[in-house]
């Protein structure tokens, strides 16, 4: 019986490995401005093999027009992190009459 299950494991594995991923990220952002345009993180396929899961922090700076000026890392995977600055530097936020420091948190589970 137990040779059984191990063969069906091994047998499901690379099945698995290579699925796509439907429900890679979660996103949210805590600040002053409403976030116009979220563009969803890509998982890393790296990361999706390791079975790697976290959430990301960072801090985005935003220009008066809405834009992305800056990201600063405040902590997660460097593979995770990657993927979650990636997606947040195509972010839009509303415009507002300054800069503004925003701070995102990107959860990701395989």
């Amino acid at each position: 019986m137990k040779n059984w299950i191990a063969v069906a494991l091994f047998g499901l594995l690379p099945i698995l490995m290579f699925a796509p991923n439907p429900a890679a990220a979660q996103q949210s952002s805590e600040g002053a401005r409403k976030v116009a345009t979220k563009v969803t993180p890509q998982y890393p396929t790296v990361a999706r093999r390791m079975n790697l899961q976290g959430s990301v922090k960072v801090e985005v700076l935003v220009a008066p027009n809405g834009s992305v000026k800056s990201i600063e890392l405040r902590g997660g995977h460097p593979i995770l992190a990657e993927a979650a600055q990636s997606a947040v530097r195509q972010w839009k936020w509303e415009p507002a009459p300054r800069e503004t420091q925003e701070s995102v948190e990107i959860k990701f589970a395989p």
